[in-house]
């Protein structure tokens, strides 16, 4: 493992890794990986110089040294000169944050995602998102909204925390990981159904939240003076389609004086949000006859009127953590009333892909992000902090895998006046 220091000064803590058969990162590696790239071919008609790409990365990034970006590839130049140092050394020496962020830049390399011709520019994981929305259940899914009426406000924005919160169990990478144990689940990863509600309904899951902020954020957003909130988004399909509704219900209710979508500006992590993934989602939305077909409609148009926006950055798609974004990244969010990270992902990079003790202030580990924050995720990598020690010690001699196994939740806040 490699090792970085925070932030603030504290004791330097190792970064997670890909070298170490038993843990997380090597999985990824050598299990999910494999799944992805087979996903990938099925669902495209790539030529036999694609396949042979894809085959060679994975290939390279089990056993070999880690090659350049090809000159045309998108942010090329940062990377190079960033990472420089990274260039034809072991992947098994990369930290797992950076080197799965240089993965999905490098599948998208071998796709000719960046290459002219009539690959540039294709998401390749488009044909498992549009599976997943085409799914005809997603409407039943969000018929709990419309029991939500009447409910006290502090009830009715609960759900709807807790909604965006378990949509997060429907990321398609994670569940490909589970196709490799279980072949049931594989089917899953195609969009069809799998935690009873996928949409993320607040009565789909069993999975229990080991840190619950949900009181303080909404004594946050109904006491304070509305302002904009920021939602840095995870993925797609499901998980977004209860975001959206999130993000009407703030609108709607005047919580929120407007709200910035912030989507990645290219395909990453298989199911990641873009630009078009939130177009498409609505889309569907807009056809439900219910309260969420509504509710995208609502939203629709607040996009027209500017209270909805959406913004990308390219540091979205680097291996940095939130940290150290960059300042006009940071400007924005600074003056947020308040900025909701959503994810495993967003999440390592929130507090630091790194071995920090369970116990770990979440305070601490944010202390050089900036804004009010929340951040809402289903546990699915090895870090996790803000838990109380005889919290983890239980977990670790009864469910050994439950920093990654999806079976975990938490809502954590840092809250400025």
């Amino acid at each position: 493992m490699t090792t970085h220091a925070n932030t603030n000064g504290t004791a330097p803590a190792p970064a997670h890794g890909i070298a170490d058969p038993g843990a997380y990162g090597w999985g990824v590696f050598h299990e999910r990986h494999p799944v992805l790239v087979r996903r990938l071919c099925e669902g495209n008609p790539y030529g036999p110089e694609q396949r042979a790409r894809l085959d060679a990365l994975l290939d390279e990034s089990r056993t070999g040294r880690v090659r350049p970006p090809a000159p045309e590839t998108a942010a090329a130049a940062p990377w190079a000169a960033r990472d420089r140092r990274r260039f034809g050394r072991p992947w098994s020496e990369a930290p797992f944050l950076w080197a799965e962020s240089y993965f999905y830049l490098r599948l998208l390399e071998c796709v000719d995602h960046f290459s002219p011709g009539p690959w540039q520019g294709v998401d390749p994981f488009a044909p498992m998102k549009s599976a997943e929305l085409a799914d005809p259940g997603l409407e039943s899914d969000t018929a709990w909204l419309d029991g939500l009426a009447g409910a006290p406000p502090d009830e009715v924005f609960r759900a709807l925390v807790l909604a965006s919160l378990y949509g997060n169990r429907a990321d398609l990478g994670f569940r490909l990981v589970q196709a490799v144990t279980d072949p049931a689940e594989g089917d899953s990863a195609n969009g069809d159904r799998s935690d009873g509600d996928p949409a993320g309904g607040p009565g789909a899951s069993g999975v229990p939240l080991l840190a619950d902020d949900i009181e303080a954020l909404w004594k946050h957003v109904s006491r304070r003076p509305p302002g904009d909130v920021h939602v840095i988004l995870d993925n797609a399909g499901r998980e977004l389609l209860a975001d959206l509704l999130l993000v009407d219900h703030l609108l709607a209710t005047g919580r929120a004086t407007s709200v910035v979508l912030h989507v990645k500006p290219r395909p990453y992590y298989v199911s990641d949000a873009t630009a078009s993934d939130v177009r498409d989602c609505l889309m569907r939305m807009a056809g439900f006859g219910n309260e969420a077909g509504r509710a995208a409609r609502r939203l629709r148009e607040a996009a027209a009127t500017g209270r909805l926006r959406q913004a990308t950055h390219d540091f979205f798609c680097s291996p940095l953590e939130f940290a150290g974004m960059p300042a006009d990244l940071r400007a924005g969010l600074t003056s947020a009333g308040l900025c909701v990270y959503k994810g495993d992902l967003n999440y390592r990079r929130l507090v630091g892909d790194r071995a920090w003790p369970a116990d770990r202030p979440f305070a601490d580990a944010v202390a050089g992000v900036p804004g009010s924050l929340v951040a809402l995720r289903t546990l699915k990598s090895e870090v996790a902090v803000g838990l109380p020690r005889e919290t983890a010690d239980r977990l670790d001699a009864a469910r050994p895998t439950w920093r990654t196994d999806g079976s975990q939740a938490l809502v954590q806040t840092r809250l400025r006046p």
